[in-house]
């Protein structure tokens, strides 16, 4: 294995991990260069698991015989860049929580209609911006059956490297894909989806009506954290359905929120295969 350590901090092919934004490593002008970063052991292994291709890895020294053995192991000609952790911490901004970073090439973006072909339940985000909450929705998502994820074109990226951490590597078990506008209900509704628009409204549903767990397909449609869906997005739906809440709270986080709907209107809760 060709472990290299780390002796100038300036090194170029330490770029990814230290100083080429989130913007910089999607690089949508050379899209077949593109790269994330996928944070700790568990993680890369799902990725490895799901096939993509890794290009580098950076651990701390401690980790080479200890969390990150099996990875390299099974990627015997990656580059191991290495280092104590305090340099580490230096290179890269932050303190490494679990030690190991590895850069991936990004995978060729999918299309709406491939993902959803057969789907019963997908979830549409629209305009979700915070990268913990994307994370966590597709750690839900994976978790309880949902088939894809849509995303509108300002919704924070999922290989961004927090929305992967956070979601333990579920952004590689679900299909998504960008929606190519911001009126995801037309986009739906041209690929047989019935839309539920998740939202407080004086003439929404309340999300444990008996008839909508039998819709089928159905795309769960999510908004931004705090203004919540675009009127024009749900009047467009053809559902709005809120979360019946208790000692006035109301409304849940986006991530709190989505994991609810998943539950209640997963496709097989009356046994419809």
């Amino acid at each position: 294995m060709p472990v290299i350590p780390i002796i100038n901090i300036d090194d170029k092919a330490l770029d990814p991990y230290a100083r080429l934004t989130e913007s910089q490593l999607r690089s949508r002008l050379n899209p077949e260069r593109a790269v994330f970063i996928a944070e700790s052991p568990k993680v890369i292994r799902v990725a490895l698991d799901a096939g993509l291709q890794p290009l580098s890895l950076l651990c701390e020294e401690r980790h080479i015989c200890g969390d990150a053995a099996d990875i390299i192991a099974r990627c015997p000609s990656l580059p191991v860049y290495t280092a104590s952790r305090s340099l580490l911490s230096v290179l890269t901004g932050y303190t490494l929580t679990r030690g190991v970073l590895c850069a991936m090439r990004r995978p060729a973006p999918s299309t709406p209609a491939a993902i959803c072909k057969g789907a019963r339940r997908v979830c549409v985000l629209h305009e979700v911006t915070d990268t913990t909450n994307v994370g966590a929705i597709f750690r839900s998502a994976a978790a309880l059956g949902i088939d894809a994820v849509l995303l509108t074109p300002d919704t924070c990226d999922p290989l961004n490297r927090r929305s992967v951490r956070v979601s333990m590597g579920s952004v590689f078990l679900v299909p998504w894909a960008w929606l190519g506008s911001d009126r995801p209900c037309d986009e739906l509704n041209a690929l047989g989806f019935r839309t539920i628009a998740m939202a407080l409204s004086a003439d929404s549903l309340p999300l444990d009506s008996p008839g909508l767990p039998l819709e089928q397909p159905l795309a769960l449609i999510f908004g931004t954290e705090g203004d919540g869906l675009p009127q024009e997005t749900i009047d467009q739906a053809d559902y709005v359905v809120r979360i019946p809440m208790a000692h006035g709270v109301d409304s849940l986080n986006v991530a709190a929120s989505s994991a609810v709907a998943f539950w209640q209107l997963r496709a097989d809760r009356h046994g419809k295969g």
